[in-house]
């Protein structure tokens, strides 16, 4: 368990520049003349949304990112992660732009004296993207089936990137990739005592058995890691038949990227396309269609996808309870996951695998006959 001075310093480590110091960040930095700033809403990190006076040929509106201390004293991940954001851009991903500073870097260290102490913040700016959050619109079956189309095309794409600072994406615990699920239990308290704890704890131990005796057996890759519902957004435009059709307009968050497994990336997307579908045991077939028609998975690994489904609900829940106690004024944005996330692994939880992974593996294998479910 944390004590009260390790949540306390972990707290702290959270931006909190107000909407001038953000302008004149863009100023400082970057070297644009900002017309109007407002925050975003951002997990441990802090996020602007920034308007820029109109120039030449440039965009007009901005994300500025501020990474917490933590994050700042790692400049080499945000150096890579900068570089894929460009690199899938350039491959047709629709990824935000990198700003280079005056200095013409992708980030630059700020240092700010908050009174006892300096602190230092790595700071970037990148394009803002157009486009809705799936969160906020009904996801059809062809949504989903594009959406695991995506993250596969995603990973198989990175397995062409090359950075000398590569290496950093091995993140041994790093609490979100999914390798590391059993971290979990020193976060357990949180929770208190009640079935929520026993399913997790009960999935923490299925995973030491079932999951970490197998990983040699998974397809390693780059993991995006967070292709949650907040992280993809929609346009609509009109089909050819006049219909209004939902295509991916951007991709946001890259900040838990981190070498992973092809399987990883499917389970993740499966969960969070499951937080507001109104059928949510139906969502994984057709998000596991879309990605086999890319990357089809081996025996092993499909026969861990209802567990690493599972315990990637276990990491959101956990870590979202957890943060509420460090972080309780951001408690409406930190909880969205938990709103639906418990009933939907207690459902999962009470249905089984056999019978989950039925209609998943039914519903996908319809798309190979043409007639999807």
């Amino acid at each position: 368990m944390s004590s009260g001075n390790d949540q306390q310093s972990e707290a702290l480590s959270k931006p909190t520049f107000s909407e001038e110091q953000a302008s004149a960040l863009v100023e400082s930095v970057f070297g644009l003349k900002v017309s109007k700033v407002r925050p975003l809403p951002s997990y441990d990190d802090q996020n602007f949304h920034v308007y820029v006076s109109k120039t030449k040929d440039g965009p007009t509106e901005y994300v500025l990112k501020i990474s917490n201390t933590k994050a700042s004293k790692n400049p080499d991940l945000i150096e890579v992660q900068n570089h894929i954001i460009m690199f899938l851009k350039a491959a047709g991903f629709p990824t935000a732009s990198v700003c280079r500073t005056k200095g013409d870097n992708t980030a630059s260290l700020v240092s700010v004296d908050s009174g006892s102490e300096i602190k230092s913040y790595l700071v970037r700016l990148l394009t803002y993207l157009p486009g809705r959050p799936i969160a906020e619109l009904p996801i059809s079956p062809q949504l989903l089936y594009e959406i695991g189309k995506l993250a596969a095309k995603l990973d198989k794409t990175l397995q062409k990137f090359h950075h000398p600072k590569l290496s950093s994406l091995h993140r041994e615990n790093f609490i979100w990739n999914l390798k590391n699920v059993p971290l979990l239990e020193k976060y357990l308290y949180s929770l208190g005592q009640n079935r929520n704890r026993e399913i997790v704890e009960h999935v923490i131990h299925l995973f030491k058995e079932e999951v970490m005796t197998k990983l040699s057996h998974f397809r390693e890759c780059i993991n995006h890691g967070d292709l949650n519902d907040h992280n993809i957004l929609i346009e609509s435009r009109k089909s050819a038949s006049g219909n209004a059709e939902y295509q991916v307009s951007g991709i946001l968050d890259f900040g838990d990227m981190s070498y992973g497994y092809y399987v990883f990336e499917v389970a993740i997307t499966i969960m969070y396309m499951m937080i507001e579908s109104k059928s949510p045991m139906q969502v994984g077939g057709h998000v596991l269609a879309g990605f086999e028609s890319i990357t089809p998975l081996t025996a092993v690994e499909k026969g861990a996808l209802f567990l690493l489904v599972c315990s990637r609900f276990c990491q959101s829940l956990v870590m979202a309870a957890y943060s509420c106690q460090l972080y309780p004024e951001n408690k409406d944005y930190l909880m969205v996951t938990a709103k639906t996330g418990w009933k939907h692994l207690q459902q999962m939880f009470d249905m089984g695998q056999k019978a989950v992974e039925e209609i998943w593996f039914e519903t996908a294998k319809s798309y190979e006959s043409g007639i999807s479910m």
